[in-house]
């Protein structure tokens, strides 16, 4: 996304204003899971500006859409006045947030620090950057790494009682499985408590946000706070989003939907949000998009009464693409759906458009002497060649949204931008091709 695309949608961005205050709107767009005290947490919202964090973890070169729930919730926040501090965990990177299931693999502190500096990118794409409550952007490296393991374990270390870390879900899963824990992943939550604490002495931070998983972690720094600095501070966890099927959002046999373009396209993005389950589209809506109660609520009523049309799910789609990659990259996206489908003109969409656009799929890689009969039997189209020329006998096939009446023919006579040619069974079953030679 460009900086101007990223502007332009900032500036677009408001809180609803049928809401008395951004707590209320949080409860209502269901982003609070758990808190601290509720009514503490609504005064302290409603009053002066207050600073408050998220931290990002460097464990992958990219963001995704777990992430992004966290970058919207700080961007209400900040459109509530508030001023956010977006951390990128230069340190805790280096460790690993204990998983339930296994430790994680330790990475290079080389490739750590390029993360961080992909991962600060994404942070700065969501939150403005503007203003007296203009985000500022912190590495947990700057603090740690001057620290001595002694300074660690008599100054930080001595604030946590090991009988209230063993019972962090996290942990406690850990502990109970084969695979045990690490010590080095058994402090992590230490040091995430140290964070929200120098957060705090730099910049009177009084409030974390994060994904409810992360809860044992987020009190771990509201109670170091509490026993070195006595004073009450506040933590808010967010829900973790799940289909209404009760499958893990966001997650497709087990590869995140990233933000970063080079890993998910705009395609892919958009069409996630185009396939997600009428019983899904609003809570997404709430939670995903800037549209107001009013809007959400019809686009509810028009699940009801015509979900064949996908009102909702097109709205959703659109929002959420055009938030994350910007909206020349979004109607690219739109059009190349459409003339898949033989609704546009194939010719027409850029190669790296088109390429993405297959990427979803079956394909082949095949020669330019290839016939269509065989590209259809290669892609999986069909599953002889006897059944590849019936369906060309009968009309039912196309190449490059073109009726095609010679199954011999060859695919280099169709050859669109980056070598692709598009094989269509019938109205709605497709395959691409990657001519090579």
């Amino acid at each position: 996304m460009s900086s101007d695309t990223t502007a332009d949608v900032l500036v677009a961005q408001r809180n609803d204003p049928s809401f008395d205050d951004v707590w209320d709107e949080l409860l209502w767009r269901g982003l609070v899971h758990v808190s601290t005290d509720a009514d503490a947490l609504k005064s302290a919202l409603a009053g002066p500006p207050i600073t408050f964090y998220c931290g990002f973890d460097p464990t992958a070169p990219s963001l995704h859409l777990g992430n992004l729930v966290q970058l919207l919730t700080m961007r209400r926040l900040q459109l509530a006045g508030h001023r956010p501090l977006g951390l990128v965990g230069g340190s805790t990177g280096l460790i690993g947030d204990p998983r339930p299931s296994a430790e994680r693999t330790l990475n290079t502190p080389e490739v750590v620090a390029d993360w961080v500096q992909r991962i600060r990118v994404h942070v700065e794409r969501f939150l403005s950057p503007e203003g007296e409550n203009g985000l500022r952007v912190v590495n947990n490296l700057d603090w740690t790494a001057p620290l001595s393991a002694i300074e660690f374990l008599r100054d930080i270390g001595k604030n946590f009682r090991v009988g209230t870390m063993l019972k962090k879900d996290a942990v406690s899963a850990r502990l109970n499985s084969d695979a045990g824990i690490s010590y080095t992943e058994f402090s992590y939550q230490i040091l995430q408590g140290l964070d929200f604490r120098e957060l705090y002495r730099q910049y009177e931070c009084v409030l974390q946000t994060g994904g409810s998983d992360q809860w044992g972690n987020l009190t771990s720094g509201t109670e170091l706070i509490r026993r070195t600095e006595g004073v009450s501070v506040h933590a808010i966890g967010t829900p973790l989003i799940t289909n209404s099927d009760g499958t893990k959002f966001g997650k497709s046999e087990g590869n995140a939907i990233w933000l970063d373009a080079e890993l998910t396209s705009p395609y892919a993005m958009y069409q996630f949000w185009l396939n997600t389950d009428d019983g899904d589209a609003v809570a997404r809506l709430k939670v995903f998009t800037f549209l107001d109660r009013a809007e959400i609520e019809r686009l509810e009523q028009a699940v009801a009464d015509a979900p064949f049309k996908r009102e909702a799910q097109r709205r959703l789609a659109w929002e959420v693409t055009r938030l994350i990659h910007g909206e020349s990259a979004t109607q690219a996206a739109i059009d190349a759906a459409a003339a898949l489908f033989g609704q546009g003109d194939l010719s027409a969409l850029p190669a790296d458009t088109l390429a993405s656009a297959i990427a979803e799929l079956p394909s082949a890689e095949v020669p330019a002497e290839t016939t269509v009969v065989q590209a259809l039997v290669e892609t999986g189209l069909v599953a002889s060649l006897g059944a590849a020329r019936r369906a060309t006998a009968e009309g039912g096939i196309y190449v490059n949204n073109e009726r095609v009446a010679d199954g011999d023919a060859t695919l280099g006579q169709s050859i669109l931008a980056g070598g692709i040619v598009v094989l269509r069974r019938g109205k709605k079953t497709l395959a691409g091709v990657t001519v090579r030679g």
